[in-house]
């Protein structure tokens, strides 16, 4: 389903010079059962702004994290295979949000199962594919090369093609 993410991260030698410090594919990976034919990597997690550019990368990949707390960002692929491959099977949204510390952000809506809120501003790239965003009363229809700014509102995410979809979020923790 989802594709391998290499990541490729610079930084400094002890004289200051620029170098790659990590060259390897992403292990920090969700897929759950609740919701199959959706994969979501997060490449970059940081906890504090402004950010340290030499800080150690070691923890990187410690842990799966859905949402950026206030001052943090997340960088995630995400990979979405067609919804029609899955039509048949029921859902359990709130097992999916829970099993992912993120009860809070799931919204009650008869649009779709998956509909949540986070207290982000997040930056969607879509880099393969198509895929509609849900709104509350509006949905838009997205492709390869579009990028939406998704600022904190009620949303849902539905691959009606016969592709998969990949899209880059820019996940960004905002003031409460």
């Amino acid at each position: 389903m989802s594709k391998n993410c290499r990541r490729v991260v610079t930084g400094f030698d002890e004289t200051g010079e620029s170098i790659i410090v990590s060259d390897e594919f992403v292990t920090n990976k969700m897929e759950k059962n609740t919701r199959p034919g959706v994969s979501l990597t997060n490449l970059w997690h940081t906890s504090e702004f402004p950010i340290e550019m030499r800080g150690e990368i070691e923890r990187v990949d410690d842990e799966f994290i859905m949402f950026p707390q206030q001052n943090e960002t997340i960088c995630r692929i995400s990979s979405f295979e067609p919804d029609k491959k899955y039509q048949n099977i029921a859902y359990d949204s709130a097992s999916y949000f829970s099993d992912l510390d993120a009860a809070d952000t799931l919204v009650k809506s008869k649009r779709n199962p998956f509909m949540h809120k986070s207290q982000t501003v997040d930056y969607a790239i879509i880099l393969e594919g198509e895929i509609t965003l849900l709104l509350d009363k509006e949905e838009v229809t997205l492709s390869q090369g579009d990028i939406v700014i998704q600022r904190g509102t009620n949303h849902a995410w539905v691959n009606n093609s016969d592709s998969l979809c990949r899209v880059c979020f820019i996940l960004m923790g905002a003031k409460k």
